[in-house]
């Protein structure tokens, strides 16, 4: 539900799971009205806090967190929910704000180099498709830069050089019998004589 995507019959779903969870509530007209149920904020950073009861029953018990700011002369509100239980409403935030390490960058250089940012699915089944799809697309760019680039001049290659230098020429694989025969690519592209070397070691398994 992190930010707009999922629901709280979703969220209840992992729960019910025993996962942990910190997320971002899926509403600002809730988070505005937890907003009006505070008394005391406590200011961390930029922002401020307060800690609230659940609006909703989500079953295992959880914390919920408001935060304001003040932004474009007006402050404006979101609010959180998380099953740890930490000491304080400043290790939370942290906590928030540092969730995923490496696969936070991951999704981020993901979002860049395979152009997510313009593709987002109007349904929660059809996002988390293509969201699997795109980790398939990630897993395979991964393995292909491991087996196929190592050690070449393309070994430095991201996936969106990858995607856009190498995959993007035009070549056709010939097959005989089911068995990979011939690879012919672009002669015109100064990546072709190399990449065509990368190509053969990959599909023969190298």
């Amino acid at each position: 539900m992190d930010g707009g995507a999922g629901s709280d019959d979703q969220f209840r779903w992992l729960l019910q799971r025993n996962y942990h969870v910190i997320a971002k509530g899926l509403s600002n007209f809730r988070a505005n009205a937890l907003a009006n149920s505070v008394r005391r904020w406590d200011t961390y950073d930029d922002c401020q806090l307060a800690e609230v009861p659940p609006p909703v029953d989500y079953g295992p018990p959880v914390r919920v967190f408001v935060k304001r700011r003040w932004k474009d002369e007006k402050w404006t509100h979101s609010y959180y929910v998380s099953t740890l239980q930490l000491p304080s409403k400043r290790y939370f935030i942290e906590y928030y704000h540092q969730r995923g390490g490496v696969e936070v960058e991951q999704f981020r250089e993901d979002k860049q180099e395979l152009y997510l940012a313009a593709r987002r699915k109007g349904s929660f089944t059809g996002q988390q498709g293509y969201i699997l799809l795109t980790d398939l697309v990630h897993n395979l760019l991964a393995d292909f830069r491991y087996r196929a680039l190592k050690g070449t001049r393309f070994a430095d290659y991201g996936l969106k050089r990858i995607v856009r230098d190498l995959l993007h020429i035009p070549g056709r694989l010939h097959f005989d019998d089911h068995q990979l025969k011939r690879i012919e690519l672009l002669k015109l592209n100064q990546n072709t004589q190399d990449l065509i070397i990368c190509l053969e070691r990959y599909c023969l398994g190298g």
